[in-house]
């Protein structure tokens, strides 16, 4: 996965100060073990020679699994639930953030992020993501 994305991703990767991964919630974390976003952006980053910093964003509530909500239902599942720590706002603070994600549907998750990442000053948000899902709409899972 690591070796596709750079391939398509190594100029905005490049670009970027820092590599964030979408962070999972800590019980989520703990029930599964690992973040598929977070081994992700730590090969990413090594492969572009860029700092990878996972503690730049935390997830600040439990949200509901995105599997059967439409975009705007995604959107308020999403809505507050990532921010940056206080202690972490001036490594963000004019910085260019590549967001890795493993998979985007909607977007939601994309953009509440980016939205925690701007609130904590950075220039500029570019989002990463293995795989896109063409029509949500069509998933019967």
């Amino acid at each position: 996965m690591a070796r596709m994305t750079t391939r398509v991703g190594l100029d905005l990767l490049r670009e970027a100060d820092v590599i964030v991964p979408v962070p999972l919630h800590r019980l989520r974390l703990w029930r599964r073990r690992f973040n598929q976003a977070a081994l992700l952006a730590q090969r990413l980053a090594a492969s572009a020679q860029r700092p990878y910093s996972p503690e730049l964003l935390t997830r600040t509530r439990r949200t509901r699994q995105q599997v059967g909500l439409d975009h705007e239902g995604r959107r308020k599942n999403m809505r507050n639930a990532f921010r940056v720590p206080e202690a972490a706002m001036p490594e963000i603070a004019g910085k260019r953030v590549a967001l890795v994600d493993d998979v985007r549907t909607t977007g939601a998750t994309a953009e509440a992020c980016a939205k925690a990442l701007k609130a904590a000053g950075a220039s500029h948000v570019s989002v990463l993501t293995f795989a896109l899902v063409l029509e949500p709409h069509r998933l019967h899972i």
